[in-house]
């Protein structure tokens, strides 16, 4: 399901439409190329086309195309040494402007998807058709906002709780984390007996029971409610619906879409040209910008890297001698898929890193992110082009989820197995023995750092252990990743709510130290 801007744009134009005052003459004509709300909003195909636009809103330059990636990259495992110096700035918790363009530019994305999710919610329930498609649409744009709402709430904190069309003039309050938790899990609850289990070819990508049901144990897991997640994970995992892939790359190229894997992902398209890039309208990219931002220099703009740390890790005693070596010291395969090095033999944009060095003036102590790149498909930089989609939930996590769950509720025991099937995977043998509940808790956490390393989930990970709450969290924290000296407790956990927004709506309230 690739999707197209025409629906977007037409949603948006709706928008300000409603929103637009002008003198009586002029609001009397219609303007064919953008309908208002009055005509549309009256057959099945307007409720389907809705929905489109619902989707479209994801893969915005400032919600998961781009800024998502630079938020969620501010986690222990990467780290910026960009030369565009207020964005580095901003990946090492120091954030003079609460305009700054990606979170603020991020905020009026998901507002915008939002806004387009509360248009279904209202206006496809009084829509004459099928009784199933209707359900089905209703509970996709329900997935959406809650999904939408997810990222604004571990963000941003207390933000707008918006969940009617809004006119200009409408002032939505400012909820708690809490209660915007309680709305995502009303949505989703809603949603998931409306959705089905799959889709066929021609519609794979949309939202699936499985994909809701994961984003509600995932909410679960953020309020540390481990018995909820934990029946949500049995349920995805007794579906029979998914499968971890047989080859760990197939999760981040254009190959595999929508595989087996993948429990819900953003799809992008590849785009021949860099037409209209980061806009919203009708003719504009589709692409995903990532790939042009995190990777090796003079192919990308090397804007974020990964940690020495991580890199590190990859080393499994677990296994074989390596040839040669009396020390058992085999590298985890997901290493190189997952990063670019001078320990990396692959050819990546069809050089070795050891020619990078001498072409490149690459340094042989640097490391880059590799997952997303089209590094094995072309030789040229990277642009605004890449159509390999985004997977925001794959099978891997939710096993690893459901491990961490069981882990919590005393339950190592049977924890232990779904660890070692994501380790099998990639050929890494199974670990054996008792473990305590302590340790099980550190092993699940490390393959978690290795499995789904430069994905965005550590963001989200470091939070659900509650490492920026307290000190000594921090201090583990820095260990890892110097950044974290900048870390100011009780304000750093979350992003500036914009100014501007305040400014328009004084009622709404600053986060705490901005």
């Amino acid at each position: 399901m690739k999707i197209h801007k025409i629906a977007a744009l037409f949603l948006l134009s709706s928008g300000l439409l409603l929103t637009t005052s002008c003198e009586k003459d002029l609001l009397d004509q219609s303007n064919p190329n953008a309908p208002d709300t009055s005509q549309f909003w009256k057959t099945q195909d307007d409720a389907v086309k809705g929905v489109y636009a619902c989707y479209s809103g994801l893969q915005q330059y400032a919600c998961y195309g781009h800024s998502w990636q630079f938020m969620a990259a501010r986690s222990d495992e990467s780290y910026s040494q960009s030369p565009f110096v207020e964005l580095a700035n901003f990946t090492r918790f120091i954030t003079p402007d609460n305009n700054f363009f990606i979170s603020s530019f991020a905020w009026n994305d998901y507002y915008r998807t939002i806004f387009r999710t509360n248009q279904v919610l209202t206006h496809v329930p009084d829509i004459d058709m099928d009784a199933t498609l209707k359900n089905r649409l209703l509970g996709e744009a329900q997935f959406v906002r809650a999904l939408s709402y997810f990222d604004l709430a571990y963000f941003f904190g207390n933000v707008p709780l918006i969940l009617v069309e809004p006119v200009v003039t409408t002032r939505a309050p400012q909820a708690t984390t809490a209660q915007i938790e309680e709305q995502i899990i009303a949505d989703l609850t809603a949603a998931i007996p409306n959705l089905p289990l799959s889709y066929g070819d021609s519609e794979k990508g949309r939202v699936t029971k499985g994909a809701a049901q994961a984003l509600l144990a995932k909410t679960y897991m953020m309020q540390r409610k481990y018995i909820e997640a934990s029946a949500l994970f049995t349920q995805i995992i007794g579906s029979g619906q998914y499968d971890l892939v047989a080859n760990y790359l197939d999760n981040f190229t254009s190959t595999n879409e929508n595989n087996r894997e993948s429990v819900f992902e953003i799809q992008f398209v590849n785009s021949p040209l860099e037409v209209g890039q980061g806009q919203d309208n009708a003719s504009a990219s589709e692409a995903y910008d990532r790939p042009n931002f995190f990777g090796p220099p003079y192919y990308t703009f090397a804007d974020v890297q990964p940690r020495l740390w991580l890199l590190n890790a990859y080393t499994d005693s677990t296994t074989a001698f390596a040839p040669g070596s009396t020390t058992r010291h085999m590298i985890d395969p997901r290493r190189d898929v997952s990063i670019i090095s001078a320990r990396n033999p692959d050819r990546f944009y069809g050089k070795t890193f050891a020619e990078l060095i001498v072409e490149r003036n690459y340094n042989p102590n640097q490391q880059y992110w590799r997952k997303y790149l089209n590094d094995r498909t072309r030789t040229t930089p990277e642009d605004f082009t890449s159509g390999i989609n985004f997977r925001v939930i794959r099978y891997a996590d939710v096993l690893l989820m459901q491990a961490e769950a069981l882990t919590e509720l005393n339950r190592v025991s049977d924890a232990l197995p779904l660890v070692n099937r994501v380790r099998n995977r990639v050929g890494l043998a199974s670990l054996t023995g008792s473990y305590s509940q302590e340790a099980m808790r550190q092993l699940i956490r490390t393959e978690r750092a290795k499995e789904l390393a430069g994905e965005g989930t550590r963001w989200f990970d470091i939070l659900r252990y509650g490492l920026m709450d307290n000190q000594a969290g921090i201090t583990e924290l820095t260990s890892r990743d110097s950044d974290f000296t900048n870390f100011r407790l009780g304000v750093s956990k979350l992003l500036p709510i914009p100014q501007r927004d305040i400014d328009i709506d004084p009622n709404v309230k600053q986060n705490p130290g901005y």
